[in-house]
């Protein structure tokens, strides 16, 4: 039996195959075939993560007016890896010290926000427009356990470390209440140092997830030394969707210095640290969908990125921690100036900036991030969103993506299939070569490649045209999970097309499978099954039936935690990839003669060579025996 691959697919994309069942059962083909069985296995379970039901460890009351619980705003825990607050306890520090804690609160039409005087820092982030996971509650893009987020963090000359959060600042209004949903606001805090002070501007933009912030330290020598200062952005973004480790992947850490994008992430160890020395553009910290970014606009000298997962990856309460903070030199007598993200990861939301934010996006593997980053950010990206601009659903967007695909690819497509229908054809004659040279592996070759050439068929040409799609298929496949335009948006009886689309809960679970069936990852299955039966030419072979249903069933198994959009897509793919193949398949079976008058106009000339070959050797003969008489 042989195995063609019929459409281009990367190694975690469900494989299509192309079977000839004219050949008995092969030991060699058997073994291929297992084998390939068990690095899908592995490589997609790799892939596919376990599914967990969303549990928040950090609840919202409003019992103070300001959504977030008392004890949180009493008690903050430090940051990891940050260096402590201490209190001050000396003279030099005390105007900054006698106060009590109090709140205000920033409206805008996208967010609302909570600032502390305790550090004149936020301490709550809440955007309007995305809710957590099958809940109505708010997305929090600040780890509320923090006692703040932002932090400047300087040494004494006493060689003493100070962290800001450890001050009582003053606001510039006695009002609880900043509103900016319908033009631009500041909010600034202030706190007098020793002989110096301190103080922070914050600027609030209807219409915008930015939020501008100016630091600003007059005399600074007398509390601080020519160090410098960091400015610290204390927590990761709080997990929001129901798959936690799946979304633990996603998070992370991240700087940009010298063009690179570096970062620090939990997949593999449950603590991270890295320092980076040089010129920083940003620093970041995002969990799968939304992010928050500290933009310089100031000479920076470096950057600390750390990261601590709390909890087993199984553990419904399992969370990262991240830390990431930019080395400033030390301040001069205008303020510094930094921009700060804080929203949803949408690449037209980012790429104002020209910053490369979007680069803190993970497109796989660096061999492959060259084309598929590229191609997410150009073609994918833009295609997505003109398309449902036209129409709103994004089900049907998916669904046209796939047949727009299939189109731009109908070409090397064709080429794939035609030059696999002419291998088939060819079946009879290699089995007969084989038999002839089964003890002469030299020989059957060289009968092989003259075969070949007799018959004007590329044995590669089945492959080639089929590399040339994978940069494609691997973007979309990074692509799809990553879009936040499908996060609780549904289709048909998929609530939420960024997660599986569960249409029955089992009573117990199934290793790899998981405790529930979803939807579109059954049809995608069926889909495999009809798929591959169009591809076969007999149905007679008993490894051609094995792969029919059994290799559907694993797929089905290892899909079926994915997310609903992509499974969809798959769907809609294989039924295209099998129409399409069954209409180049009828094109081969009505249209044999092109490859029989390729063998047939080989032979032709091969003959008409001898025969012109005799003749002249013949006249050749006469003439010299003529010349020789003569």
């Amino acid at each position: 039996m042989e195995l063609y691959q019929t459409d281009s697919v990367p190694p975690h994309h469900p494989p299509v195959f192309q079977f000839s069942a004219r050949l008995p059962l092969d030991r060699n083909v058997l073994t291929a075939t297992v084998l390939i069985a068990l690095i899908m296995v592995v490589w997609l379970t790799w892939l596919a993560p376990e599914t967990a039901p969303v549990q928040d460890p950090q609840s919202i009351s409003d019992s103070t007016g300001t959504g977030l619980p008392q004890e949180e705003l009493q008690t903050p825990v430090p940051a990891v890896g940050a260096i402590a607050a201490l209190a001050a306890d000396d003279s030099t520090f005390v105007r900054g010290q006698n106060a009590s804690e109090s709140f205000i609160r920033v409206e805008t039409d996208l967010y609302t926000a909570i600032f502390s005087n305790k550090g004149g820092t936020l301490i709550s982030f809440e955007l309007k427009e995305y809710h957590k996971f099958e809940s109505e509650d708010a997305v929090q893009m600040v780890d509320t356990t923090k006692g703040g987020a932002l932090a400047v963090m300087f040494t004494s000359p006493g060689n003493r470390n100070y962290d800001s959060r450890a001050f009582f600042f003053k606001p510039d209004t006695a009002t609880d209440l900043v509103d900016a949903t319908g033009q631009a606001q500041t909010l600034t805090y202030s706190v007098g140092i020793g002989e110096g002070s301190m103080s922070f501007q914050y600027t609030f933009t209807p219409g915008s997830y930015e939020v501008g912030l100016s630091v600003l330290q007059n005399n600074n020598n007398s509390f601080a030394t020519q160090d410098g200062y960091q400015l610290t952005w204390i927590g990761g973004v709080p997990f929001t969707e129901g798959d936690h480790k799946d979304e633990g992947l996603k998070s992370g850490a991240f700087a940009r210095s010298g063009g690179e994008v570096e970062s620090v992430s939990l997949a593999s160890d449950a603590f991270k640290e890295m320092s980076i020395n040089g010129s920083v553009d940003w620093i970041a910290v995002k969990n799968k969908y939304f992010a928050v970014a500290v933009m310089a606009d100031v000479p920076t000298r470096g950057s600390e990125l750390i990261g601590e997962r709390f909890g087993d990856d199984t553990d419904a309460n399992m969370r990262h921690d991240y830390l990431a903070s930019l080395e400033v030199a030390a301040p001069g007598v205008n303020p510094d100036i930094f921009k700060l993200y804080i929203g949803p990861v949408i690449y037209s939301n980012f790429s104002p900036y020209d910053r490369d934010l979007y680069d803190m996006v993970d497109y796989g593997w660096d061999f492959f991030e060259v084309l598929t980053r590229p191609l997410a950010k150009f073609i994918f990206i833009p295609a997505f969103t003109y398309m449902h601009d036209v129409i709103p659903s994004y089900g049907l967007v998916i669904i046209l993506l796939a047949l727009f695909l299939k189109i731009v690819l109908h070409p090397l497509t064709k080429s794939s299939f035609k030059s696999m229908g002419k291998m088939r054809e060819l079946q009879p004659r290699m089995e007969a070569i084989k038999e002839k040279f089964a003890d002469n592996p030299q020989k059957q070759q060289e009968a092989m490649m003259k075969m070949y050439k007799e018959t004007g068929v590329n044995p590669l040409g089945g492959c080639l045209p089929m590399l040339l799609q994978y940069p494609i298929i691997i973007a979309l496949w990074q692509f799809l999970p990553q879009a936040i335009e499908l996060r609780q948006q549904g289709f048909l009886w998929a609530a939420d097309l960024s997660a599986p689309d569960i249409i029955l809960n089992l009573p117990f679970s199934i290793p790899m499978f998981g405790n529930f069936v979803a939807g579109f990852t059954l049809l995608m299955g069926i889909s495999m099954v009809f798929q591959m039966k169009v591809s076969m030419t007999s149905q007679n072979n008993l490894q051609a039936k094995i792969f029919t249903y059994v290799f559907p069933v694993m797929i089905f198994v290892i899909f079926n935690k994915l997310a609903a959009g992509l499974n969809l897509y798959y769907l809609c793919y294989n039924v295209l990839t099998a129409l399409q193949q069954k209409f180049v398949n009828k094109q081969i079976h009505e249209h044999p003669e092109e490859l029989k008058a390729k063998v047939d106009d080989t032979k032709k000339g091969k003959a008409t060579g001898k025969v012109t070959g005799k003749v002249t050797g013949k006249v050749s003969g006469k003439a010299s025996r003529f010349a020789k008489n003569k």
